[in-house]
């Protein structure tokens, strides 16, 4: 039986997303036309939106839906940023944490490139949390030019939890976005309560569909689209609402929350026995971003003298998936950047693997990679030379 280990990549659709989606896929009409069908299709949109705002605890009127959460996050850091410069031009300064997902880091290099914008990479403690102090002097000394600091919720690579709250209360009146991809549903993550100016969620990270996310904006609060058209999302997002994609997240959304902590005692049960299971094999292994709070299921494990690639490869012949959290270029393996900001060497994060756990996972999966982690890690070595 294959076994998944990369759940932060994406997740099999939960049964009653599934039912959910199928139900509305049998309907049809478009969400914005004004006869029987379109206003049923309404309805079931805004009894979604409904729901998935009480599972994020935010207003109703605060949900823009779009197709990803890459789609989100352009959406937030330009529009956010287009409004800073439209109001004062002097505001051209964008900080980023330093262990941002591409969807964040790459718009972010746009505006340098495309609008003149100045980026500046906010670095992170060994731990994978936000140096708050380089933050703090940085906003002191130049807050009047800066358009929008994002720093991502938690880390999809090590699941390393951000102080949001303190980063808006050091951010004052500058505009705030965070990436809440890998946390919703997953530990308590409250809208209204962070204080943020917008953030990000997607459905297939927590059970629902592909092709469907959101961007919460905070209310009063109109950024400047991307995207322009029927003037569907306030205006904000144009485009046919996805309806019956959003009716499963909103399915998902419902029941990831149900289950939330029980899901989280489950999962971290789990990771521990993984944990105690490598070093048992591996005892040189080591473990990234522990120092902090973490998300339940986010597992990222050096094994020196080994290569990622190889690793997931070798892993794959096992029937067992997992991830090297890294990016590749033209075929050559380019080294982590979190695992990099984080403190670690190039060569440590080219030996880097994460292992993404939900409660499907099973205490028999952590047992049946004991099996072949020592073989697997062994033949990794022998190919690079490792001694």
């Amino acid at each position: 039986m294959p076994i998944y280990f990369d759940h932060a990549a994406t997740t099999p659709m939960v049964a009653p997303a599934v039912e959910a989606y199928q139900d509305a896929m049998l309907q049809i009409g478009n969400a914005s036309s004004l006869h029987t069908f379109g206003r049923d299709a309404r309805r079931r949109v805004e009894e979604a939106r409904e729901t998935i705002a009480s599972v994020a605890h935010c207003e109703a009127n605060e949900i823009i839906f779009t197709a990803s959460g890459t789609e989100s996050n352009n959406l937030a850091i330009k529009g956010l940023y287009w409004n800073a410069v439209s109001a004062d031009p002097s505001r051209k300064v964008i900080l980023i944490s330093a262990i941002e997902h591409h969807a964040v880091m790459d718009p972010a290099e746009w505006l340098v490139e495309h609008e003149g914008a100045e980026l500046i990479l906010l670095p992170v403690l060994p731990t994978g949390e936000i140096d708050l102090v380089f933050l703090s002097n940085l906003v002191a000394s130049r807050g009047s030019e800066i358009a929008l600091i994002a720093v991502m919720h938690s880390n999809n690579e090590v699941g390393t939890i951000q102080p949001i709250d303190e980063v808006v209360e050091v951010a004052g009146d500058i505009p705030v976005h965070t990436d809440g991809v890998q946390s919703f549903t997953k530990v308590p993550f409250n809208f209204s309560k962070l204080g943020v100016t917008t953030a990000t969620i997607s459905a297939h990270k927590i059970g629902g569909p592909y092709g469907v996310a959101a961007l919460l904006v905070k209310h009063g609060l109109d950024i400047t689209p991307i995207l322009h058209g029927g003037g569907q999302e306030r205006d904000i997002r144009s485009g046919t609402l996805n309806t019956p994609g959003i009716v499963a997240f909103a399915a998902a959304a419902k029941y990831a929350d149900t289950y939330r902590q029980q899901n989280a005692e489950k999962v971290n049960q789990v990771k521990s026995a993984l944990k105690e299971e490598i070093l048992l094999k591996i005892p040189d292994a080591r473990f990234n971003g522990t120092g902090m709070d973490q998300l339940p299921g986010i597992l990222s494990v050096t094994f020196p003298g080994t290569e990622s690639d190889g690793l997931l490869l070798l892993l794959d012949g096992e029937e067992m998936a997992t991830s090297t959290g890294s990016a590749c270029s033209a075929g050559v393996q380019q080294a982590s950047h979190v695992l990099i900001a984080m403190g670690l060497s190039a060569r440590d994060a080219r030996s880097s693997l994460r292992f993404s756990l939900s409660p499907s996972n099973t205490l028999a999966d952590v047992k049946r990679l004991g099996e072949v982690i020592e073989g697997v890690v062994a033949k990794s070595r022998a190919s690079m030379g490792y001694k």
